[in-house]
């Protein structure tokens, strides 16, 4: 039997210590997913297995926002989370399952961030603050969740295009709704193409809000609010009470 170099001696502990990696995520990807866990599980492997997927579907959401979804590989996921590709197979079959669960949670998030900013108490304010009140979350839920954008954007998305169209017409009836409350007697279809025109500089403002930070992204906000402010206040029929 030859001498075992130093080399061969690091790559043997490398290949042992991604192989228990590996064999440890196996037990906490099963646990994760509340399958095979019986009483005798620790509690402790399933909240283990549950930071891994957090951290996964986290890297996933950086490489996303860096490269694209389309350009987006498995591979550079894995570097990006700090784990051997092995590890991320056993969560995740391939990159399109992770982006279904980063688009699905982001999702959710979304449509609670759109109650929030939509809550009845903020409908009765006058316009300038119902646009604070309305705009100030949706934004902050963009600028904070980056991959979102990124997914609801991109082409080749799995499983995101028909829940884009319902979270998109979901905020299209929530704004009619709000204009037909302060214009009780506009047409319902000047209603449904300004509900339309608002979503439009909206969402072509936030490309601008989202390429800038600090006091550039503060400037661009200010101007998206007066934007709409000077849109809408000519159709406003009524004062909301205080």
């Amino acid at each position: 039997m030859g001498k075992t170099t130093e080399k061969e001696i690091k790559s043997s502990a490398a290949e042992a210590a991604m192989g228990a990696e590996v064999a440890v995520d196996a037990v906490d990807a099963v646990d994760a997913t509340g399958t095979g866990t019986t009483a005798a599980t620790p509690r402790r492997r399933q909240a283990r297995g549950e930071r891994r997927i957090s951290q996964l579907l986290a890297a996933a959401a950086g490489v996303f926002c860096r490269t694209g979804y389309a350009s987006a590989s498995t591979n550079a996921i894995a570097r990006e989370a700090g784990v051997s590709p092995g590890t991320l197979y056993q969560y995740f079959p391939n990159k399109e399952a992770i982006a279904v669960e980063l688009g699905g949670q982001l999702l959710q998030r979304a449509h609670e961030t759109h109650g929030q900013a939509f809550r009845p108490e903020n409908l009765q304010r006058p316009l300038p603050e119902l646009l604070d009140a309305v705009l100030d979350p949706v934004i902050a839920f963009n600028c904070e969740n980056p991959a979102f954008w990124a997914l609801m954007h991109g082409t080749g998305v799995p499983g995101i295009a028909q829940e884009h169209e319902e979270l998109h017409a979901g905020l299209l009836a929530r704004i009619e709704a709000v204009l037909r409350d302060f214009c009780p007697g506009a047409p319902a279809h000047e209603l449904t193409h300004t509900s339309n025109m608002i979503l439009g500089i909206f969402k072509s403002s936030l490309d601008l809000i989202l390429a800038h930070e600090g006091d550039e992204r503060a400037a661009y906000t200010a101007e998206l609010k007066t934007v709409l402010l000077r849109y809408l206040e000519p159709m406003i029929t009524r004062t909301p009470p205080h």
